[in-house]
């Protein structure tokens, strides 16, 4: 049977029922030269180590104004331009920090370049129009004079000749022709110039609103704290720390947060190979960098289910949040923490160093300080020993490396191989 060597560590907080003893015994010509490992049984934990950082479960966000959003301003992003150092404390209504202006005034100053180009358009196209409107008026009235002089023609010919009453007539149906076309091109042309007239309008008052919501949030780019509490920088999507410097957009408008500090969580990175076997709800014990004495307990409350890919490598991780049971006064968001998820535990169990297992042809095996070679099944391991189902006991004494002359030691317990298939 193969035995897998997971990349799983075994934490410093191991219950103290794990005991390493290693003992020096006679025996033969070797005895002073090898280790030995007592084989003793007792609790028995698979730990995956990984690190990662405190962050509150709750937090207010400190934001940049959220008229950012409006489509009335385009501003595809804003530096920070100052930034109070991260820890502070602060109250309701003081300074965090500096939205930079340049972008936002260089688009403020083409703004008004534009405004003022398409008010000067709008102007236009009134005087445009009103000048075309009263030639198109003045025509109407002429041809409606022309109309009544053809048709008192038409009544003055009553005793001419039917020739000239028969052209008296054309003449007044073509009068009252050319002025029905030209009322109908009047009303056209009204229709057009007043659309014409109506879109510079919208063009300019649109491009007044830009220039007044964009002149509005310039007021408030310095930014301050919605509430009493500790400034935290804000972590980006790529898990850069937001700086001064830093990019805000309007799909992300926070400048830094407040966190909540009883209730935090530790934000790990478990590699591809170990998130198989991390799950919620699984205990954990959780330390800081910063007071190395301490641990506290925790619990794994969410497990991604799509990886990403770690900067500058291929290496796949899987996101892990660790809930910290209870919180001490001296945690802080940003914190590295050492995490301990404990993803199997046995009591009463046999266990020896990976250090003395050995493998030939499939079988596992052990050289014992009774000169033999003694076949193991082995179960569960951690990064420094297996769990030994079958083949050995409590008090067996095994080479913690391989003895002189190995071949000279006979295989014993061949008969387990037999009934670990038949299981």
């Amino acid at each position: 049977m193969k035995i897998t060597r997971k990349n799983i560590a075994i934490g410093s907080g191991i219950s103290v029922l794990l005991v390493l003893i290693v003992v020096f015994l006679a025996t033969g010509s070797d005895s002073s030269e090898h280790n030995f490992f007592e084989v003793s049984s007792g609790k028995f934990e698979v730990l995956v180590t990984v690190t990662g950082e405190l962050e509150s479960e709750n937090q207010v966000l400190i934001e940049a104004p959220r008229e950012l959003q409006s489509r009335n301003i385009r501003l595809r992003s804003i530096p920070i331009q100052d930034l109070i150092p991260e820890g502070s404390e602060v109250g309701r209504g003081d300074w965090v920090a500096t939205l930079d202006r340049t972008e936002a005034e260089l688009s403020l100053r083409d703004l008004e370049d534009q405004m003022l180009r398409e008010e000067a358009q709008y102007n236009s196209a009134i005087l445009d129009t009103t000048i075309q409107m009263s030639r198109r008026r003045d025509e109407l009235i002429n041809l409606e004079h022309a109309v009544e002089e053809r048709r008192l023609i038409l009544e003055q010919s009553a005793y001419e000749p039917p020739a000239t009453i028969r052209q008296a007539e054309i003449n007044l149906e073509r009068a009252i022709s050319d002025l029905e076309q030209a009322r109908v091109n009047y009303d056209l042309y009204e229709k057009r110039a007043s659309e014409t007239v109506r879109e510079a309008a919208i063009n300019l008052e649109r491009r007044i609103r830009r220039f007044q919501a964009l002149e509005h949030v310039m007021d408030k780019f310095v930014i301050t704290a919605p509430q009493s509490g500790m400034v935290i920088y804000h972590r980006e999507w790529s898990g850069q720390k937001r700086t001064v410097g830093s990019n805000i957009n309007p799909r992300d408008l926070t400048v830094a947060v407040m966190p909540d500090l009883a209730s935090l969580v530790s934000r790990a990175w478990v590699s591809e190979i170990d998130v198989t076997r991390v799950a919620p709800g699984q205990p954990a014990r959780i330390g800081v960098d910063s007071y190395p004495g301490r641990t506290y307990s925790g619990t794994v409350v969410e497990v991604s289910n799509v990886g990403q890919e770690l900067p500058g490598t291929e290496a796949k991780v899987f996101e892990v949040l660790l809930h910290i049971d209870r919180v001490d006064y001296i945690l802080r968001p940003a914190m590295t923490s050492g995490n301990s998820i404990i993803v199997a535990s046995y009591d009463d169990v046999e266990y020896v160093p990976l250090a003395a297992l050995h493998e030939q042809d499939g079988i596992s095996y052990v050289y014992s300080s009774d000169g033999t070679r003694q076949v193991v099944i082995t179960g569960d391991s951690n990064e420094n020993f297996v769990i030994v189902e079958q083949g050995l006991e409590d008090g067996d004494l095994v080479y913690l490396d391989e003895p002189e002359d190995p071949d000279l030691f006979p295989f014993t317990g061949t008969e387990l191989l037999a009934d670990d298939v038949q299981q």
